[in-house]
């Protein structure tokens, strides 16, 4: 019996040709007290060096400022194939170092938690920004990062959103206008779906008030936002403010 696909996977498990990154996004439910940094210590120390030498680089990690109340932390790993994200962990556990560098978090017993719960997702990058981008390095140590998830009441009306940003322009127009993305990811495997997911990145809020306005009020958006074959593609919108943790890489 024939199976049929699920919209926007493909069944190709070589990805080279198609040059679009998987992003894995972990969110940790943390305990309360003293061991609520032991998880972001753990990709501080151990993780990231390890993830670094396997060649999973621009990882982010983020606090929550805005957006949800309970102590959570988001992790964003960028894969440049599937084969990647199914192997690197059985990889992490063969590097010595990273073991000896994590025991704390690896280790943790159920009478003193690392972390409560994971929840775990998988996005592919949109076609016109294939890869993650970090501005670290132009924004600064206090910048401030703004995750957005567009859920769609079906795959084909979710569709049309990603081929709004992809085909009419939208994330050139969000260039344009500072919005500085990080990442745009249809999510293949998670919550919420059918759903994209963005990420964009500013020096602080007041330069996000400003340039979200200068991207409201822009020429390119307005020549797109009100055609008719992108009516109605998104039925909620969920905005969390991130700020980075001192080892997150974008």
């Amino acid at each position: 019996m024939a199976v049929a696909p699920i919209v926007g996977y493909s069944n190709n498990m070589n990805t080279s040709a198609e040059n679009q990154q998987y992003i894995e996004v972990l969110k940790y439910t943390l305990p309360l007290g003293d061991n609520k940094g032991r998880t972001e210590k753990y990709y501080a120390e151990a993780a990231i060096p390890a993830l670094n030498k396997l060649r999973i680089e621009n990882i982010g990690v983020f606090n929550v400022i805005y957006g949800s109340n309970a102590p959570s932390l988001y992790v964003f790993i960028p894969h440049n194939t599937l084969e990647s994200v199914m192997t690197y962990q059985e990889k992490l556990l063969e590097d010595n170092a990273y073991l000896n560098a994590g025991k704390d978090f690896i280790e943790s017993t159920i009478s003193n938690p690392a972390y409560v719960r994971i929840e775990r997702g998988l996005m592919k990058a949109f076609k016109n920004m294939p890869a993650v981008v970090s501005h670290k390095a132009t924004l600064g140590d206090q910048r401030i990062l703004e995750l957005r998830i567009y859920e769609s009441h079906n795959y084909v009306k979710g569709q049309k959103k990603i081929d709004m940003f992809n085909d009419a322009g939208e994330i050139r127009i969000f260039k344009e206008s500072g919005l500085n993305p990080v990442f745009f990811g249809e999510t293949l495997f998670g919550t919420l779906v059918p759903n994209l997911t963005y990420m964009v990145a500013f020096k602080d809020m007041t330069e996000r008030d400003k340039n979200w306005s200068v991207f409201g009020k822009s020429e390119g958006w307005a020549s797109i936002k009100d055609l008719p074959e992108y009516k109605d593609t998104v039925s909620n919108i969920t905005d969390i403010i991130l700020r980075p943790a001192s080892c997150s890489q974008l």
